[in-house]
């Protein structure tokens, strides 16, 4: 879709990005230089250059040092579920999808102690700097790196309880509808925002992205009664997996 006169090095890109998703460009070949670009096109070096910039901040190619640009492998995406609560199991989302035999995920996990920032504390009805606990999830799908997660939850409501942590004690890995019940907490509602920025740099270094690649975030909120209790960052890679709902009707 167009409106008015494109830029120059916008019609370039465009061209070069047709040529990659027909296939008359394939994975792993390499892109014609700015030399090329500019004698083909007509085009200045400064209007090459900006094309080939384009490709590579859409994530179609990718810069080898000392070797050119080459035209990047495109995954196919990905789905990744997002449901409300099922009991059963008393498993997360996750580990109830990752139950189904066909499906190979494993999760790892940190959890501290740390102090709410302004924008932690907003969330979780706060104030900035109460102690919350902050829990750090990197989760992988067949050994690859699917998805980052990080949690907070107000020590108000869970410190000295046997669901302090996450992920440990009697019912840790349980998820927050059922360590919030074994605390006499009855979560009743939950509200999910999604989001796209580009992915910080250590983001991508675990999620195996490249410096500008968009990543997804689902903001998660659990409430018990108008309560925050909990609260999660969820970070996806927008290139290789796609957020589907299911939500039920009432």
């Amino acid at each position: 879709m167009t409106f008015g006169e494109q830029p120059a090095y916008l019609r370039v890109a465009g061209d070069l990005r047709k040529k990659i998703v027909d296939g008359l460009l394939p994975p792993h070949t390499r892109l014609p230089s700015q030399a090329r670009i500019r004698e083909e096109y007509g085009v200045s070096d400064t209007v090459a250059l900006e094309a080939r910039k384009v490709l590579m901040a859409e994530g179609l190619v990718e810069g080898r040092s000392g070797s050119g640009t080459y035209v990047r492998e495109r995954p196919v995406p990905r789905r990744i579920a997002r449901s409300g609560f099922r009991p059963g199991g008393g498993a997360t989302p996750f580990r109830q999808e990752q139950a189904d035999t066909r499906a190979r995920g494993t999760w790892e996990s940190s959890s501290e102690q740390t102090e709410a920032s302004g924008a932690v504390a907003e969330r979780l009805g706060i104030r900035p700097g109460d102690r919350v606990m902050r829990t750090e999830y990197l989760f992988r799908e067949g050994g690859e790196a699917m998805m980052l997660s990080t949690s907070w939850e107000p020590l108000a409501v869970t410190g000295r309880t046997p669901v302090m942590l996450p992920e440990e004690g009697p019912l840790g890995g349980m998820g927050v509808v059922e360590r919030m019940a074994a605390i006499d907490i009855v979560v009743d509602n939950v509200t999910e925002e999604v989001g796209a920025r580009p992915g910080l740099a250590e983001e991508l270094l675990l999620l195996g992205g490249v410096p500008g690649h968009v990543v997804l975030v689902v903001q998660r909120t659990f409430y018990a009664s108008g309560r925050p209790v909990e609260t999660a960052d969820v970070v996806i890679p927008a290139d290789r997996y796609r957020v589907a709902y299911h939500l039920p009707v009432k």
